[in-house]
Order: C-alpha cells, then structure tokens, then sequence
C-alpha cells in the first residue's frame, strides 16, 4: 500500500500557490526523504523538441545532464514503453548515463496523463544497488499518478 502521508503530502503541494519551478522543488524534496533516495529529479518531456529537461532536483548536486535527447539513456526506454525502468545496478545496464560516480541504483517513472501521453519523468537515484523494491516502485508510480495535474495544470 503505497504511503498516503506522501501522496497527501504531493497533494498538497500541488494547491500550493507557488510557481512551477518552486512547486517541483518541493515536489523534489518530498520525495527524495521518503527513502534511501540520493537524489530525485523532475523532468518534462517535451516531444517537439526532442529533448528531456530538468525542472528541478533533490540532493547534494545539480544533475549532469539538465537535458538530453528523448532517445538517450534509461529515461529513453521509460518513454517508449511509457513504463518505469528500475535498474538495480546501472552498472549493469548499456543504456544508462553516468549522472554521478557513486549511483549504483536508478528507477525512471514516466508521468502519463490520460490517454497514456509521457509528460515528464521521475528520476530517482540511490548509492544502495537494489534500492528500488516492489514496494518503493508502487509508491513512486503511485506519485506519478498524484503529480499528472502538474504537468496538465488540472486542479
């Protein structure tokens, strides 16, 4: 059962009278003490330009890779298969783009709104391989489904 104290939270935080990028900061850091979480990023998904880019992230440094093609790295599989992407050690993965040297775990959840379209994504990072559980991909899902509003601006 994903965490309702979380999810109200996200709620919360979405009637917030913030600007989109103060809003997605908080967002960010929610998510990011919720768990053994080194590091949260909020991306959009923007298909006419082909690029996915920051709005705003959670931990000790700026990503290195504010934007980047739609065709790259884990996040490329999230949005074709409009699924998440849970590697348990990126180590292990071809398609993963080295963000920081100590990343050992990284889950993507795309944002979808309702007819399945990606928005943006969740970027969730851990130095811990394995870190993402059945349990922690459920509640993140469950956040991305919470935060849609943010991307459509639906109340």
């Amino acid at each position: 059962m994903p965490d309702s104290k979380l999810l109200g939270q996200l709620k919360n935080l979405l009637a917030e009278d913030l600007s989109r990028s103060a809003k997605a900061k908080r967002i960010a850091d929610a998510i990011q003490v919720e768990g053994p979480y080194r590091w949260v990023g909020i991306y959009d998904v923007d298909f006419q330009r082909g690029l996915v880019v920051n709005i705003a992230w959670s931990g000790y440094s700026a990503p290195s890779h504010p934007a980047f093609p739609i065709t790259q790295g884990l996040t490329a599989r999230a949005i074709a298969g409009r699924r998440t992407i849970n590697a348990g050690n990126v180590a292990d993965d071809a398609g993963y783009m080295t963000t920081f040297d100590s990343t050992r775990a990284e889950i993507i959840v795309p944002v979808l709104d309702l007819h399945e379209r990606v928005l943006g994504t969740l970027d969730v990072e851990s130095e811990r391989l394995n870190a993402f559980d059945t349990d922690s991909q459920a509640l993140l899902e469950e956040c991305a489904r919470v935060l849609e509003p943010f991307w459509t601006g639906d109340k």
